[in-house]
């Protein structure tokens, strides 16, 4: 993946997404996402690549709720996030 992440920035699609989560994912989100800029390969992320795409990475907020990006560079560019049936659009 990614060495170091200079920056993130997130789609239109994943701020709509993410101000329809209850305020506890959105709290976990937030968790999850310093440990992100901290470490990708942090366990509890469990990040992975999306089946059947080449650049686009899943992880984890709660066992339920997931997020997407992309790597452009040095950039996370955050997709959308939501249940697990998320990734059927991705």
């Amino acid at each position: 993946m990614v060495a170091e992440i200079e920056k993130y920035q997130f789609t239109n699609t994943f701020r709509k997404n993410y101000n329809k989560l209850p305020k506890n994912i959105q709290k976990a989100f937030s968790r999850k996402l310093e440990l992100l800029l901290e470490d990708m390969s942090h366990p509890s992320l469990k990040i992975k690549r999306i089946q059947g795409t080449s650049d686009r990475w899943e992880g984890s907020v709660t066992m339920k709720y997931r997020f997407t990006f992309q790597i452009a560079g040095t950039t996370l560019i955050f997709r959308t996030i939501g249940t697990h049936d998320i990734l059927l659009k991705e």
